[in-house]
């Protein structure tokens, strides 16, 4: 199965979406052997390689009455919206273990993409290249870091925030690396284009010394609606398999009723039921042809 990927995109509280396509895959013991995410998307993705069916889901439902999970007083208090020593700290080491030695144990490449606040630009961390669990957590902590909702985090010489700022939808990077074929997992139904962001000017104030960063945030609804149009045309073409809602969400970003996100967790649990056979012929045809 060499040369195949699977691309997840993020969107904070809809990747639970994500979480139940993953949960049907490690059901049905579907192992791709390479795996990039962004922000979300690399949350979800790390409980896959571990092979930690069901923990996405408990994740992001189950502390969702914690003051720390989403909190306005939060952002207030904290400068950050969702509570980031709790979601990349607490939980994955006390409250609901992250199983480092699954995860480092996985045969397959996992990919985290970031963006760098210098330049604009994605950076990607690999997970071989990361052994400290510390350093790997606070990497998936800066891909998940949104501008003016988290704080920036620093790893080594790099400035980073959210992966899905520079590159929302990771594809060519998978095609980079040599994959072909790829599965997408999106959080978005069909039709959906993403338009300018709003309230600029305190995006400009607050990172200021920071253009780079700047002009990826203000040009980022131009590089995701060019990305969904590349996605399917390759779709057309045979060489990606998409995976996304049917309807549009009601889910939020920031979306805290748990019926709802339990909802959309069925969604892509049955959604990737459904496809399951499309999904193995896919994945059958790549094996067939390397």
């Amino acid at each position: 199965m060499d040369g195949i990927g699977l691309v997840l995109e993020g969107g904070g509280m809809r990747g639970i979406y994500t979480a139940g396509v993953l949960d049907y895959f490690l059901e049905q013991n579907i192992e791709i052997p390479y795996v990039i995410g962004v922000s979300a998307g690399a949350c979800m993705g790390s409980s896959y390689i571990s092979k930690q069916h069901g923990r996405n889901k408990r994740v992001n439902t189950e502390f969702l009455q914690h003051p720390d999970y989403i909190s306005i007083k939060n952002l207030i208090r904290n400068k950050q919206l969702f509570g980031m020593d709790l979601l990349f700290d607490i939980i994955p080491n006390e409250l609901d273990p992250f199983d480092f030695d699954s995860f480092y144990g996985a045969n397959q490449k996992f990919v985290v993409g970031t963006t760098n606040c210098i330049t604009g630009e994605p950076t990607y961390f690999e997970k071989d290249e990361i052994v400290d669990s510390k350093d790997m957590l606070n990497i998936i902590r800066a891909s998940s870091s949104l501008p003016l909702m988290a704080p920036i985090v620093e790893y080594q010489n790099h400035i980073l925030l959210d992966g899905g700022i520079a590159d929302p939808i990771p594809l060519l990077k998978s095609e980079e690396d040599g994959n072909k074929k790829n599965i997408v997992v999106l959080t978005r139904n069909a039709g959906y284009r993403k338009k300018p962001s709003r309230g600029n000017w305190y995006l400009q104030r607050k990172y200021r010394d920071y253009p780079g960063l700047i002009q990826a945030v203000l040009k980022r609804y131009e590089i995701y609606n060019k990305q969904l149009e590349y996605i399917e045309e390759q779709e057309k073409a045979g060489n990606v398999l998409v995976i996304r809602p049917l309807q549009k969400l009601k889910v939020g970003r920031v979306e805290r009723n748990k019926d709802r996100l339990l909802e959309l967790y069925k969604e892509g649990y049955e959604d990737a039921k459904r496809l399951g056979e499309q999904v193995l012929e896919f994945l059958s045809y790549e094996k067939t042809t390397c």
